[in-house]
């Protein structure tokens, strides 16, 4: 039986084999924008080390959502728009970057308050 996996930010039906993509991918996050709180969907076509990291305009780093080993599939992490100190950030466009094996994607999102 054929599966599909659901893109809201695109409103997209993509096909994959079982539950293991065919390729890396790193969604636009839904919402956005968004307050206080969004999620990141990407996919791994094998296992690795993963980073899911946010920056902000100036280049600074925010936070780590993802650090370490990661089966193959589809996965989703959310961001509550905070630091790594557990403090909230200010409204603004951030940048959010996946990194695994040879595979780095980064992607634009804007918080609103």
């Amino acid at each position: 039986e054929d599966q599909y996996v659901f893109t809201p930010s695109s409103n997209t039906f993509r096909k994959v084999d079982g539950i293991v993509p065919d390729l890396y991918d790193l969604a636009q996050n839904y919402p956005n924008p968004f307050n206080p709180s969004t999620t990141i969907s990407y996919e791994l076509p094998r296992d690795g080390l993963v980073s899911i990291s946010v920056i902000d305009l100036a280049g600074r780093h925010v936070a780590s959502l993802v650090s370490g080993e990661q089966r193959s599939g589809i996965h989703s992490i959310g961001w509550n728009s905070t630091n790594d100190m557990g403090q909230t950030v200010s409204a603004g466009m951030y940048y959010y970057t996946i990194q695994s094996g040879d595979f780095t994607q980064t992607r634009k999102m804007i918080l609103l308050k």
